[in-house]
């Protein structure tokens, strides 16, 4: 006799209860995701993307830089972008439960969480808010850029611009400055 298999369904709460062992558990719509600990490449390209992204908004202080980030909805949805921007407004007075209002949202993606980062949850991302969702592709060494309402992965190899439009000059970003270099 065939049964059908049914996959259990998580909620928030539900991810206290999950080991602290380097993993990331995060929830898209009660199924849960987990991927590995990052590799030193990813940290590195991680590091280098969270210091360009401060600089850029650091003078104007109107937003934020958080490594990793969460992004919550409803009771069964919890992401946790390895990078989020958002309003400092936001970030000095909400829980990440109450926050709404995301600018971008990044995932540095390698062997483990590729698959999930491009087929998952950069589409969940945009679908919840988030105005733009940046995929870094440490194996192909580009960024691919997706805006809400927009676009959807659009590469980018050696430059990316990016102009919330609560800035007033855009961040232009060198690609080559943010992958570690290549071996010899």
């Amino acid at each position: 006799m065939l049964m059908p298999l049914v996959a259990p369904r998580y909620t928030i709460a539900d991810l206290d209860h999950f080991p602290d062992d380097g993993n990331r558990y995060e929830l898209l719509a009660g199924a849960l995701l987990v991927t590995p600990a990052p590799g030193a490449p990813h940290q590195v390209a991680l590091g280098r993307l969270t210091m360009a992204l401060a600089q850029y908004l650091g003078p104007a202080g109107l937003a934020v830089v958080t490594t990793p980030g969460v992004i919550q909805a409803g009771d069964d949805t919890q992401l946790e972008p390895d990078l989020l921007v958002v309003p400092a407004r936001c970030a000095d007075n909400e829980s990440w439960r109450q926050m709404a209002d995301w600018w971008l949202a990044v995932e540095v993606s390698g062997i483990g969480s590729r698959v999930y980062d491009r087929d998952f949850k950069t589409g969940a991302y945009l679908r919840i808010g988030v105005r733009e969702a940046w995929r870094v592709d440490l194996r192909d060494r580009v960024v691919f850029v997706s805006r809400r309402g927009g676009p959807a992965d659009i590469p980018h190899a050696t430059t990316l611009t990016w102009h919330p439009v609560e800035m007033a000059a855009p961040l232009r970003l060198d690609l080559r400055t943010v992958f570690p270099p290549l071996p010899q």
